[in-house]
């Protein structure tokens, strides 16, 4: 007999934009209608909200009931483009199946067993790849003798598509990243689970799509639990961490890095994007990063950027980076970007958005965002031009939106809820025009940009602190558009640099499909069950004191300590082991070796080493790849070496034997042998490794990340 539970007993608010407000049963006190004034009040254990003139209907999880067969699972639901499950551990099994099937579907099939986790107390499955439509779920327990028990389905799980609305879809027909516009992944991608187990694998991984040559077979990386910069090994940015490059500008690349869940985090590290086209960064959050959380330096296109939670960085050496540096930089002339749906908790500098020396065409979109006490930058625009509609300004102690240096941006029904100053552009309006003495610039007295504003709700300090050109035509902070497509006079010039606005939102030709919300529905709608961040607003949640936070733009120090002690609860995965990931063999034809035709003297032994770039002692071996001098050193034969070569995905080494000879390879002190000689992986018990090669020309390649400080050939008698 099925039993049917109803699953997420919570009080769900309804909106008028079809958009929801679900509260957990756990966190409600008490919730009151006044029908005169139309207002509902909850009052939970975080604090009370006040929704006036937005709620169409008050319920609860049951009015969306999901069947559950044999009460194994707890909870479960749909999301953007995946869907989740809860579920109770059963007494004897040691693992567990899940299985997923579409309405539209006869047969259930198997999800990757790397996506059922074991939590402690509960077990999780997360489905991601899914289209739009409604699914069903089982998880079914596996026991000792593999044979599999009564399976738990959950049913009637709606999935939904994310919004890909914005200018990073501009003109492009196939999805961005791994994934297809449709949700499903493209055609040949290749799937890689990372966990702190194999980690220091996923930056050599990244490293070989590099050239470019691999964009035909599409990386999903999957992020599982928790990341931290002491897992990565190798990183490719010692100022950010994570490399994602292509090999010059504009190289398309494919690939999506996603989290898995709500608990996905990198901690300690960011994100560096450069000279790359096609990548995706989606769901899972960020803590404690080096430098900028994530940075889209050079010559990038067609990135998107969603739903991602964003903390504090570590503290910079400057009096403005005790929060870190920046969250979400774009500069070098990075192109057809959008930033959509991520929450930024009490960043310091959020997002600048453009250097000096950009030439363009830098389109950038920003939707959805939930700027959550941050304090600026939201964006700091230079020379580019910006949409911005339905983000949410939530208590900005020092600006919104500022222009500078020749930029445009239409800032389009936007919440700005006690944001000192909503709009600024540079020297005019609230902007303090003084470049010396005791009255500073907001922007270090750069000439201004031009800002359109439309349909924008301001309430608090940010409806004081605005003024419009119509109000005010020589010195406002932007032109106030009566329709959304009115066109701004070119008559009508920044105060400083003469720049008039560029008019690029009445252009049909460049702007995207779109539909906004109202900009009084935008808090709830970007707070919602389907709002910024991560699924569920992440496992690290966080409710700001407007009264002190709404002005203080010093470190909030208990969100700071919560951060410094996070930990995750991730146990483990259920359903296989995570595996290391292949790199795969690039189809480009390696360098030829300089002077193949000299071969190693065979009258003696030889001993080749490597530089600290690299490069090999001996004329006959071709390298191509990194040295390095900080991998420690050996000593063999009484002589100490202390530097190597990195054995990465993109070394290759080149060598030919005149007569058949032993062959040894040292490798750091502390480490494993590993190595690909002529294709063949090879391993030693401990750091050196000796085999007999015959005369001819031999290739070296990366099998595992380890240093190769030493080979030493001994040519063996006929």
């Amino acid at each position: 007999m099925n039993q049917i539970l109803y699953l997420l007993m919570s009080l769900v608010l309804t909106f008028a934009d079809g958009t929801e407000k679900v509260y957990d049963d756990t966190e409600v006190e008490a919730i009151e209608i006044d029908d005169d004034t139309n207002t509902v009040t909850v009052t939970t254990t975080h604090g009370t909200d006040t929704y006036k003139d937005m709620v169409l209907a008050i319920g609860t999880r049951a009015d969306e009931p999901v069947p559950v067969a044999n009460n194994l699972i707890t909870e479960a639901r749909g999301w953007h483009e995946s869907l989740y499950a809860k579920f109770r551990l059963a007494e004897g099994a040691k693992s567990y199946n899940a299985y997923v099937k579409s309405d539209d579907e006869a047969d259930y099939h198997k999800v990757d067993g790397q996506l059922v986790r074991d939590y402690g107390t509960y077990g999780r499955v997360d489905v991601v790849g899914l289209r739009a439509g409604t699914y069903s779920l089982k998880v079914v327990p596996v026991y000792e003798d593999d044979s599999e028990g009564d399976a738990s389905t959950a049913e009637g799980l709606k999935v939904v598509p994310y919004n890909r609305d914005g200018f990073a879809h501009h003109g492009r027909s196939e999805g961005i990243g791994a994934y297809n516009n449709d949700g499903t992944l493209k055609a040949n991608a290749k799937v890689v689970y990372i966990t702190k187990e194999n980690a220091a694998e996923l930056q050599p991984l990244l490293t070989s799509y590099s050239k470019g040559t691999l964009a035909s077979t599409p990386l999903c990386v999957r992020v599982i639990g928790l990341l931290k910069k002491e897992d990565m090994g190798t990183l490719g940015s010692s100022a950010e961490g994570l490399q994602v490059k292509g090999n010059s500008g504009y190289t398309t690349l494919n690939i999506t890095i996603e989290g898995i869940g709500d608990d996905a985090t990198l901690y300690g590290f960011g994100i560096l994007v450069r000279n790359a086209v096609s990548v995706e960064l989606r769901n899972f959050g960020n803590m404690l990063c080096m430098d900028d959380a994530i940075s889209l330096d050079t010559k990038n296109r067609h990135i998107w950027v969603h739903n991602i939670d964003l903390f504090y960085g570590q503290a910079g050496s400057d009096s403005d980076q005790a929060k870190g540096d920046g969250t979400i930089d774009l500069k070098g002339d990075s192109q057809y970007i959008t930033i959509a749906s991520c929450h930024f908790f009490d960043s310091g500098k959020s997002s600048l958005c453009g250097m000096t020396s950009e030439t363009g065409p830098n389109y950038i979109s920003y939707h959805d965002n939930w700027f959550d006490h941050s304090d600026s930058r939201h964006p700091r625009i230079r020379t580019m031009t910006v949409h911005l509609w339905n983000n949410y300004y939530d208590g900005n102690a020092k600006y919104g939106v500022g222009t500078t240096m020749g930029s445009s941006a239409f800032v389009e029904a936007n919440y700005f809820r006690n944001c000192k100053y909503p709009m600024l552009m540079a020297r005019q309006g609230h902007d303090p025009e003084a470049t010396s003495g005791s009255v500073k610039t907001t922007f270090s007295g750069e000439d201004g940009g031009f800002i359109k504003s439309f349909a924008n709700v301001r309430t608090g300090l940010s409806a004081s602190n605005y003024t419009t050109w119509q109000s005010n035509p020589t010195s406002f902070d932007a032109y106030e558009a009566a329709s959304r497509l009115e066109k701004v006079p070119e008559t009508i010039v920044t105060n400083h640099g003469g720049t008039p606005y560029n008019n690029f939102d009445t252009d049909t030709e460049l702007m995207y499909g779109y539909l906004p919300c109202e900009a009084k529905d935008v808090p709830q709608r970007v707070t919602g069950y389907y709002g910024a961040g991560r699924l569920n607003h992440g496992d690290l949640k966080w409710t700001f004191d407007n009264a002190t936070d709404d002005t203080d733009y010093g470190v909030n120090t208990a969100l700071m300590s919560t951060l410094q002690a996070y930990t995750t609860s991730l146990k483990g995965i259920f359903g296989s082991e995570t595996e290391t990931p292949e790199t795969p063999d690039t189809p480009d034809t390696p360098d030829e070796p300089s002077d193949p035709e000299q071969p190693v003297d065979p009258s003696g032994v030889q001993l080749v080493s490597f530089g600290a770039d690299g490069q090999p002692s001996s004329s006959v071996f071709t390298v191509t790849g990194n040295g390095s001098s900080s991998k420690g050193e050996i000593t063999v034969d009484g002589v100490t070496y202390s530097t190597c070569l990195k054995m990465e995905s993109s070394t290759q080494v080149s060598f030919t034997l005149a007569v058949r000879s032993k062959v040894t390879f040292y490798f750091g002190a502390a480490e494993t042998a590993s190595l690909k000689i002529d294709g063949e992986k090879i391993a030693g018990t401990g750091n050196t490794y000796t085999t007999t090669l015959d005369a001819g020309t031999h290739t070296l390649a990366k099998d595992k990340s380890v240093n190769l400080f030493l080979v030493k050939i001994e040519p063996l008698e006929e």
